[in-house]
């Protein structure tokens, strides 16, 4: 494990001595939790709409290559330029040739997980370009100089006293004050005058339809549509996974991902792009540029057990049922995407030597897989990946790289002991007559005796003393 890796053991434990971060979780994660159960409360419903996003985005990976060949096609028939890039340097570098064609010096973002991903609102200051985040929640880890929280909820580490102080540390003229209300006009209107001078508005993208070459964005604030129709410019990122095949498939999926994230019936702008603004129309940008990054992904996609990880919607479930995610915050996996679906996805894309501790932040409850509205499973790729953890292979980057000799020659001695029936009465004697013998006083040894259950025989039946209590013997 080399100096890059991510040490997960200590930041989480860093967070859990955080009290009032456990507490706003606790409190977010509840609501979320019995929210998002009323909108699934019909078990039938909740089972068919399920299976039919799951096979939406099965029969998608399994045209994946003639899918991105024909969004390709029909986006380019539209008047949308679509560019591909193999990693996160040439997705920023082919953004910023744009932003230097057009002269661009602010631009605007819309909730984007790829482009946190790629990194990029550090990548354009320092080429002198200011970018901001549009979206409130974004808007707010980025005056605080963090990375999003949730994939959904970017700001849910913080409570409203939190989020008062910030805005009057970091916004000029701004006052202090607690009410939610005042906070969002705030925000509102630092981001208006930024909306009306920006070069360039960059999105996300929740799916791509090859067929029509229609560009879907879903959204709660507005700011996704002001910042992909009122620059001159709008690029959009996206991950080469994110393309469905017809226009048809996504009603279900909108359905899942808007009632999974946000205990939401619809979100309040559903935005289908399909072209720049047209001889006649009064809004909309002059040029319109999608970016579709692989970065890892079409590694993943080789894998047929690993390429179910790119079913993925982002919706955020997985993370807000996660027993240790709900405790340690999404900062303590250092990774722009968090939880569980962040534990499997971040040691494929970067690689198991830096980001190995990933597939061990999971409790194998099987929260997440019973959760996830595309059934991906989760649980069962985190086995995986510890397994490929610790040995050399070529199917995930940094395979091996938590390899360990001493525990190879234990588990090497285990095998051997177990597959001879002579070899393992030898080795139980052996441990046997040890065990008795060693001096408790070693640390180990003494820890086990102070902390391991005692057995002993009870005076007395459970019948009898289900009578004693007074319960009727059955």
């Amino acid at each position: 494990m080399g100096e890059s890796s991510i040490n997960f053991a200590k930041a989480s434990s860093a967070a859990l001595q955080d009290q009032q971060l456990r507490g706003n979780f606790r409190r977010a994660m509840d609501g979320l939790m019995s929210k998002r159960a009323v909108q699934f409360a019909d078990t039938a419903e909740w089972n068919g709409v399920r299976t039919l996003g799951a096979s939406v985005r099965l029969r998608a990976l399994s045209k994946l290559p003639e899918l991105l060949e024909k969004l390709e096609a029909n986006c380019t028939k539209n008047g949308i330029q679509v560019h591909w890039a193999s990693t996160t340097d040439e997705a920023n570098a082919i953004v910023l040739s744009i932003m230097q064609r057009v002269n661009a010096k602010l631009v605007v973002k819309g909730k984007s997980m790829v482009s946190e991903e790629m990194h990029l609102n550090a990548f354009l200051e320092k080429h002198g370009i200011e970018s901001l985040e549009s979206d409130l929640g974004e808007y707010i880890v980025q005056l605080d100089e963090a990375m999003p929280s949730h994939i959904i909820m970017p700001a849910i580490h913080m409570n409203t006293k939190q989020i008062a102080h910030l805005f009057k540390q970091k916004i000029k003229e701004a006052e202090y004050t607690e009410d939610v209300a005042q906070l969002t006009d705030l925000a509102r209107r630092v981001l208006r005058k930024k909306f009306a001078t920006a070069d360039v508005g960059i999105s996300g993208v929740n799916m791509a339809v090859a067929e029509t070459g229609t560009l879907c964005l879903v959204e709660n604030e507005g700011n996704g549509r002001m910042s992909t129709t009122v620059p001159p410019v709008h690029i959009a990122v996206m991950g080469l996974e994110k393309v469905v095949e017809k226009l048809e498939d996504v009603p279900p999926v909108i359905s899942l991902l808007t009632r999974s994230a946000t205990a939401q019936p619809i979100t309040t702008y559903v935005n289908m792009i399909s072209s720049p603004r047209k001889e006649g129309e009064k809004d909309g940008p002059n040029e319109i540029h999608l970016v579709i990054l692989d970065n890892g992904r079409s590694g993943i996609y080789a894998d047929e057990e690993l390429r179910n990880t790119l079913r993925c919607i982002r919706c955020g479930a997985c993370m807000n049922h996660c027993p240790v995610y709900t405790k340690v915050g999404g900062h303590a996996y250092q990774a722009p995407y968090p939880g569980p679906i962040g534990s499997i996805l971040m040691p494929q894309v970067e690689g198991l030597e830096k980001r190995g501790e990933l597939p061990h932040a999971c409790t194998m409850c099987n929260a997440c897989v019973e959760i996830c509205p595309v059934k991906i499973p989760i649980v069962e790729i985190m086995g995986r990946l510890r397994s490929e953890a610790v040995h050399p292979g070529d199917a995930v980057r940094g395979a091996g790289s938590h390899a360990s000799k001493a525990e190879a020659m234990v588990w090497k001695g285990w095998s051997m002991t177990y597959a001879s029936p002579l070899a393992y009465q030898f080795a139980t004697a052996l441990l046997a007559k040890l065990g008795n013998a060693a001096p408790t006083s070693l640390p180990l040894l003494k820890e086990w005796t102070n902390v391991r259950a005692k057995p002993r025989f009870a005076n007395r039946t459970l019948h009898a003393l289900a009578r004693e209590k007074g319960i009727p013997d059955v």
